[in-house]
């Protein structure tokens, strides 16, 4: 089934997101097993899992509409150095692609692709809960401080 060619570029474009994404969380995970944090290293590595499964979605969505998954270009990958900071990274980073995901969203609708539209919904439903998480991890950190929540990620 062809696609409008905007509908292409816009899904190529959260592809990208997606696969920064994967990238920013894998080395948030692996950081955070090496400084022994546990719990935080399979938090980040869950997450990376759940973008690549968007990642690999996005791609069949592309490929069914006929268009050509670009694969090869990535936005800026935000490292933190602490845990706070790879937080705030990744609040960014899931900013963005929220929306993204619903300026998607708005042109499907606009261009009557409306099985589009509810594809990138579901999507659109992770990343939202992908935020709810990392709020409710900055806001432990604010009520506990930094070096108690630390203390239950071991």
């Amino acid at each position: 089934m062809k696609s409008d060619k905007r509908i292409i570029d816009a899904l190529n474009g959260l592809l990208a997101d997606e696969l920064t994404a994967i990238n920013q969380y894998m080395v948030h995970s692996e950081m955070c097993d090496d400084w022994g944090y546990e719990k935080l290293h399979k938090h980040f590595e869950k997450r990376a899992i759940d973008e690549m499964k968007h990642a690999e979605k996005l791609i069949g969505r592309i490929l069914f509409l006929e268009g050509t998954p670009i694969v090869s270009e990535l936005r800026k990958i935000n490292i933190g150095a602490s845990v706070d900071k790879q937080l705030e990274n990744d609040h960014e980073a899931e900013y963005i692609a929220i929306k993204g995901y619903n300026e998607a969203i708005a042109l499907a609708a606009e261009l009557k692709d409306f099985a589009t539209r509810d594809f990138l919904q579901e999507i659109l439903n992770d990343e939202d809960a992908h935020m709810d998480t990392i709020e409710a991890l900055q806001s432990e950190i604010e009520h506990m401080t930094l070096p108690t929540f630390l203390s239950t990620q071991v």
